[in-house]
């Protein structure tokens, strides 16, 4: 019988060492499985390399990972955020890599490495920085930049309704880089807020199939960033 659930979020990171690259989804608070950063803060692993949308914000989740030193490189769109103070400072003291991708190229490389594409051209950073030493090539008459798949060894990534087969339904824009990041990773790992019996997730709805996760753990009541930085800001 197939089944995909785990107890614990101790059980549902088992096997992530030091040096892993992980995904992290979220665009903002949206979608980001912050209790699964939580526990991966108190699991230990460090040296990591992340892939998000950008490099936490506020007292928890990512920025929280990065604040405890257990970050070696942010891959990222968007490393400077309202209350990102953690990725600013480590940076500041040169104890955090940085490698900035373009919003639309993170997307598409986080996809192509889960199609199985091997490279794709892109106009979007030619002639920036972000092209040095990337191969560039005219097509139409436009410059082209050479972009790579980006995979990676575990995903996190929060849904909000699971089966015990592993297929999700995400709530609205919460899906952001979830699916393909789930495609992209060789093990994923799923928060829902919700696990449901087989069949109380209409097929239509189903997002991402079973057949791209490995381990989902129950999450019904998951913390708010938005109120973390709020409670913050009325304590200071």
């Amino acid at each position: 019988m197939i089944d995909k659930r785990v107890a614990s979020l101790n059980e549902a990171l088992a096997g992530i060492g030091d040096g892993a690259t992980i995904h992290i989804n979220g665009f903002g608070e949206s979608g980001c499985p912050t209790e699964l950063v939580h526990a991966l803060i108190d699991q230990g692993a460090k040296g990591l390399t992340v892939v998000s949308n950008n490099a936490g914000d506020g007292p928890i989740g990512l920025a929280a990972l990065i604040r405890a030193g257990r970050v070696r490189k942010m891959i990222c769109s968007f490393p400077r955020t309202q209350y990102g103070d953690a990725f600013r400072e480590l940076y500041a003291k040169g104890e955090i890599e940085l490698e900035i991708v373009a919003q639309g190229t993170l997307s598409e490389r986080i996809r192509a490495a889960g199609a199985g594409i091997g490279a794709f051209y892109t106009p979007t950073t030619a002639g920036t920085p972000l092209a040095r030493g990337k191969e560039t090539r005219k097509f139409g008459g436009r410059d082209q930049v050479l972009e790579t798949p980006l995979g990676a060894d575990f995903a996190l990534v929060k849904a909000e309704r699971a089966d015990r087969w592993g297929n999700l339904a995400y709530n609205k824009s919460a899906r952001n880089f979830g699916p393909s990041m789930c495609m992209a990773a060789e093990t994923t790992i799923v928060q829902a807020r919700e696990i449901v019996e087989l069949g109380a997730i209409d097929p239509e709805h189903v997002v991402t199939p079973g057949i791209f996760v490995d381990r989902v753990v129950e999450v019904p009541n998951p913390i708010s960033e938005h109120e973390a930085i709020q409670k913050e800001a009325v304590g200071s």
